[in-house]
């Protein structure tokens, strides 16, 4: 209990917002619906999520004689907005790629266990690695899944990156958390491709995140002009869940604020983007992830 404490304090100092521990049982597969969403084909091209389907549902594949997954949230909500009527990218991609900004953290967060516990192994994962972070998420008692797949925290909302640290040592473990969407289904309704299928399940072949930024060839004729003005990842399942609306606050990490260069970009600018700006811009940005010819087959749809 004592180190499990610890762990929970360093980790809030480290600016997560959340941080639960479950105990690192497999998962099981007809529960997580895995089975069921690779076999619809919602994952569209991203065929890396058919790969090393049983290390998904076991971290002792992962880590050996892996016992604790520490799950933790980091908030990156931003109340700014992009100039009127230019192209919207998603709140998570405002500022430095948080892949980088997380690991750093997550490694802080090993030392001071290894500090405690000098035996200790473990791993870091951010979004990174083959590891089912929603449902270590509520099974750690961080938050609940929504109806539009996303993880909501209590009283904090959803717009938070997730993490893990699986480690080889036991600790005091938290309650799974329950849903509390409710009859809501804004989400749902709200979503202009109807990408969220039924609740809790998202058809990623629909979704404008997966249209802007993972999808490499085309995008299909179905999905033209649907894109809601976004060229980069969508925000709008989110922006309508109550519980962001009355939670959601902004976040204080530095690394994540916008540059002026970016929020003042007028829908012009963005039609006059050439690679080397784009370069410039998104260098520490997980925009770059769709490449500069990615980007600009976006914005030839919401431009039209």
């Amino acid at each position: 209990m004592e180190l499990s404490g610890k762990i929970k304090a360093e980790a809030y100092r480290l600016g997560f917002s959340a941080c639960g521990i479950a105990r690192a049982i497999p998962l099981d597969c007809e529960s997580e619906n895995l089975g069921k969403w690779l076999d619809s084909k919602y994952n569209g091209e991203m065929k890396y999520m058919e790969n090393h389907f049983d290390m998904r549902l076991s971290p002792a594949l992962l880590v050996e004689g892996a016992k604790s997954v520490i799950s933790l949230a980091y908030n990156y909500y931003s109340s700014k907005k992009q100039a009127a009527n230019a192209p919207i990218i998603s709140k998570y991609a405002y500022g430095t790629d948080y892949h980088t900004v997380l690991r750093e953290k997550l490694n802080l967060l090993l030392d001071c266990i290894r500090r405690e516990r000098k035996s200790v192994e473990g791993r870091a994962f951010v979004d990174s690695a083959p590891i089912l972070e929603k449902s270590w998420a509520q099974r750690s008692g961080i938050g609940w899944r929504g109806k539009n797949s996303n993880i909501i925290i209590t009283d904090k909302g959803s717009f938070h990156f997730l993490a893990e640290l699986i480690v080889n040592i036991e600790l005091e473990y938290d309650s799974p958390a329950t849903g509390k969407c409710g009859d809501c289904v804004r989400c749902i309704e709200s979503c202009p491709t109807g990408a969220i299928v039924e609740p809790y399940t998202v058809d990623s072949r629909k979704c404008i995140s997966y249209l802007t930024i993972e999808l490499k060839n085309d995008i299909p004729d179905s999905h033209r002009g649907k894109l809601a003005g976004r060229v980069f990842g969508c925000d709008i399942c989110q922006d309508v869940c109550p519980w962001n609306i009355r939670f959601a606050t902004d976040n204080s990490e530095p690394l994540f604020t916008p540059s002026p260069d970016l929020l003042n970009k007028t829908r012009e600018d963005w039609q006059n983007l050439d690679e080397k700006e784009f370069q410039t811009l998104f260098r520490k940005s997980a925009v770059k992830r769709t490449k500069y010819s990615g980007l600009k087959r976006n914005l030839g749809d919401v431009m039209t």
